[in-house]
């Protein structure tokens, strides 16, 4: 289907902008929820005051919202933190209370979420059916999901995709690593035996534009490829790929003393998640495998 017209919070981010790119190219409309609107079309609005144009979201076919603070942005000081929860947490309820008034709201909303829902789970696997972990991602997780329930209640399909972590060299975690293991200088996270649930960019968009348009696809579920790997395997395909060693492991310490808090949630969080929904619903990603997603992305060399 084409022709459509979809609004996106979050349009000019990493994953944003290559989703807006596929809606476009897919003969899409996409209108851009933002602060500072670059077209007529666009929606400006300001989630900390409650404001939104929601005129300009009358009558279309689908919502995507994946605007929130960047967890990766600096130390997680008390004020980063609020930031990380406000802005998920207001932003979701501004866009689900707004879209639950609208006189021609759209028929779907997909609300994004984070595989840190599950917390800490070390070697249990874990999908879309499993309670949600604790500590603060997961509490920010399970606050951002209540936070649609306004939208849900007029009949609105909600999907939650509860995202892992999105390899692209373009930006993120794998941005910043080629450098280092460029260099020669890479190796695993502490103990390396931290799992890691990944999906290329370009999967998640596949995973993002089926949510859009397919019914079955409500309610949690798990963006991640079904093969997770351990922070150690992870360290030794990347290098693999790139021709270079990998044997200088950075011990947990240096970490601590080098991320602070967010160390802990982000670098030493063990979660093996699988997409169980989107399994069952046969879907298909293109890559799979964490080495044939890297070889896609940065080739050999």
């Amino acid at each position: 289907m084409s022709g459509r017209r979809i609004a996106i919070s979050g349009a000019t981010g990493l994953v944003g902008t290559a989703l807006a790119n596929a809606l476009r190219a897919n003969g899409d409309a996409v209108i851009a929820i933002g602060r500072a609107p670059r077209k007529p079309e666009d929606v400006r609005w300001d989630p900390e005051r409650g404001e939104i144009e929601h005129d300009k979201l009358e009558s279309l076919d689908a919502v995507v919202h994946l605007a929130g603070e960047n967890i990766a942005d600096g130390r997680w000081t008390a004020r980063k933190k609020a930031k990380i929860a406000s802005s998920r947490v207001q932003g979701t309820r501004l866009v689900a209370q707004t879209l639950a008034k609208l006189k021609q709201p759209p028929p779907a909303l997909v609300s994004a979420s984070a595989s840190g829902f599950y917390g800490d789970r070390g070697d249990m696997i874990v999908d879309h059916t499993c309670t949600a972990g604790t500590g603060f991602l997961a509490e920010v997780c399970q606050s951002w999901e209540a936070a649609a329930l306004p939208a849900n209640a007029v009949g609105i399909r909600i999907c939650h995709p509860r995202i892992g972590i999105v390899l692209t060299p373009s930006g993120g975690a794998l941005k910043r690593m080629l450098l280092p293991f460029r260099l020669g200088l890479g190796g695993r996270l502490g103990s390396g035996r931290q799992w890691v649930s990944w999906i290329s960019l370009a999967d998640l968009v596949t995973v993002l534009m089926r949510s859009i348009s397919d019914p079955e696809l409500r309610g949690p579920f798990d963006a991640v490829t079904q093969n997770p790997v351990t922070n150690a395997e992870f360290t030794r395909v990347l290098a693999r790929v790139l021709h270079r060693p990998a044997f200088l492991p950075v011990p947990r310490f240096a970490l601590r003393i080098l991320l602070g808090e967010m160390a802990g949630p982000l670098v030493f969080t063990s979660c093996r998640v699988q997409p169980k929904r989107l399994v069952e619903l046969g879907h298909r990603f293109a890559t799979p495998s964490l080495e044939e997603a890297l070889v896609s992305m940065i080739g050999k060399e």
